[in-house]
């Protein structure tokens, strides 16, 4: 197990963010300095937490990356309102905007990197907000929510062993959730081959947090409480015919054994008008873990590319 990374408390900061129901605050962390290159983190759940990037740590900030955690409302470390109507994309769009100003980010040197429910949140920002953007990282999230379920039915739950699959179902029809036997099924059949490709014993403690810290009262009304397959209100999510509109530099990035169909990763690299693909050949979802080396290349040269003009956005009309 990795340690909890030794935090520089002056780079935590606490951003006031302003919503329909009073002021909150979500947490943010520093890590490295870059004038080029600042990179803002949108964690996965929804409701989960930034810890699962700590890897990040390790050598983002060796290659001249400046990082920023976050947090997103809701989550963990940041305030935890109980307002449903709270959990929506678009106020989460506007969070985003108002942790960039916050921090200072710009058109300059801001990338943004989201990781599965943290990729539909940097899409959707990218949609409204590119002009503030010089790079994109959407790392594995395909652009649909049907999609994702489409690809969950034909190659992970039809592909499961008769009984367990009859187990599961039976669980889910009872909406038994928190009985044991759901996560002693789902474990070795679905999160060691598809999310984490290594015993569950071995999981790094960053990522054991981060699964530990989800908050079910943000994560069950947006992703719905079944793990195969997403039922809650992103599930007609649909940006398929949209990312034609997204201009800046972007990195798609898929892996071999996802959630997410990697033939559908690559093809959304082929629909953004700057996009680049980095396929992870051993990776899953976690592929920033399971596929470390060639997750850690692809993503250090993507961001120094763009930082070098090499992948330059277009001029504004």
């Amino acid at each position: 197990m990795t340690s909890h990374p030794a935090q520089d408390n002056a780079a935590v900061r606490r951003i006031p963010v302003r919503t329909a129901h009073g002021t909150f605050e979500v947490w943010t962390r520093r890590s490295g300095a870059s004038a080029g290159i600042k990179l803002l983190l949108l964690h996965g759940g929804p409701g989960c937490t930034h810890e699962y990037f700590e890897v990040f740590d390790r050598y983002l900030p060796d290659a001249g990356i400046e990082l920023y955690f976050y947090d997103q409302l809701g989550s963990y470390h940041s305030s935890q309102p109980d307002h449903e109507d709270l959990w929506e994309i678009n106020r989460f769009v506007e969070e985003v905007e108002q942790v960039r100003l916050a921090l200072g980010l710009e058109a300059s040197n801001f990338f943004l990197l989201g990781h599965s429910w943290g990729g539909i949140l940097a899409m959707e920002y990218a949609l409204q907000h590119q002009q503030q953007l010089k790079g994109l990282v959407i790392s594995n999230m395909v652009w649909s929510v049907p999609e994702y379920n489409r690809y969950a039915e034909q190659q992970f739950i039809n592909a499961l062993p008769a009984e367990v699959l009859a187990e599961l179902q039976a669980i889910e029809a009872a909406e038994d959730y928190d009985n044991p036997r759901y996560m002693e099924l789902l474990i070795p059949y679905h999160y060691e081959q598809h999310v984490l490709r290594r015993p569950y014993a071995q999981w790094p403690d960053s990522v054991l947090r981060a699964f530990d810290h989800i908050n079910p009262k943000v994560y069950i009304p947006m992703q719905g409480p079944s793990e195969l397959g997403a039922r809650g209100k992103l599930a007609h999510w649909d940006r398929s015919a949209d990312l034609a509109q997204i201009q800046v530099p972007t990195l798609t990035i898929g892996a071999a054994h996802d959630t997410m169909d990697p033939r559908v990763m690559a093809a959304m690299a082929e629909a953004l008008p700057q996009g680049r693909h980095l396929h992870c050949p051993e990776g899953s979802h976690l592929a920033m873990v399971d596929d470390q080396t060639v997750y850690r290349r692809g993503l250090i040269d993507f961001l120094h590319q763009v930082d070098r003009g090499e992948l330059a956005a277009p001029a504004a009309p």
